[in-house]
């Protein structure tokens, strides 16, 4: 995605939250569609743990990003001999027609500045037959208890930074339009949903945001929009608190595609 900076940056604490998901969390609606035969392009990779497990159920994947270095973090984190790396930007893929048979994204088009345009290279890089598989949030329906002002800032502060980057934090519920938009006429939508409730959950979401509030590109680009350290630190101590609380529960709704070429 050459055309657009991806507004979380790759500092430690968002690989760390990245790293949390799985294929089982994060490609369900994908998976039982897999046979062992395919080749599969992983869009946006980042730090490989999708990539892996994908890896598993396929006989090749193509894992791509978006630049050297992001590129050398998926590296890292993928160890099968069956996945092949590369730079790619979404908008042009760097791929023949028709190379691979599944073209999947996660948390991907919620990025990029052309929706459209990416899923219209996703349909071309895929064969006759088979399936583009993408996967996105939609933050409008992101339910936190209990709701403390700092974490309601938070939230209103995420939107609006998505925003100013160029990307649509509300992209799940477009999904199905974007694709239309792109020409694809066979598709079929689902949603799913990420809960954090227990307390490894919560420590694993509340924590890694605790940190990514502070020190990740998204606390850089929360400073170039006049947000104050100390705002920024009371919205960490907050997560924070939000972490350690017995009650606390967050839930949030994705939008699913998968599109038949």
């Amino acid at each position: 995605m050459s055309t657009h900076r991806y507004m979380h940056g790759h500092h430690a604490s968002v690989l760390r939250a990245h790293g949390w998901r799985t294929a089982a969390n994060s490609a369900g609606y994908l998976l039982p569609h897999l046979t062992a035969e395919m080749t599969l392009l992983d869009i946006g990779a980042g730090p490989g743990t999708i990539t892996a497990d994908l890896a598993t159920r396929v006989d090749r994947v193509i894992a791509t990003e978006i630049d050297d270095v992001t590129l050398a973090t998926t590296r890292a984190g993928v160890s099968a001999s069956n996945v092949e790396f590369c730079i790619a930007d979404v908008h042009a893929l760097s791929l023949p027609d028709g190379h691979v048979d599944v073209a999947h994204a996660h948390q991907v088009l919620q990025h990029v500045t052309d929706p459209v345009q990416a899923l219209r290279e996703m349909r071309r890089v895929v064969r006759p037959g088979g399936l583009i598989a993408v996967r996105d949030v939609d933050y409008r329906t992101m339910s936190i208890h209990p709701l403390s002002d700092e974490l309601a800032q938070w939230l209103e502060l995420y939107r609006t930074l998505a925003r100013a980057d160029g990307g649509d934090p509300d992209a799940g519920p477009k999904l199905l339009a974007w694709a239309h938009a792109a020409g694809c006429t066979d598709v079929t939508p689902s949603a799913s949903v990420w809960c954090f409730a227990t307390p490894d959950d919560r420590a694993y979401w509340g924590g890694t945001w605790a940190d990514r509030i502070l020190h990740s590109r998204f606390a850089d680009r929360a400073r170039d929009h006049g947000v104050d350290q100390a705002t920024l630190t009371a919205m960490s101590h907050a997560w924070k608190a939000w972490a350690d609380d017995p009650d606390g529960w967050i839930m949030m709704t994705h939008g699913e595609i998968l599109v038949h070429v």
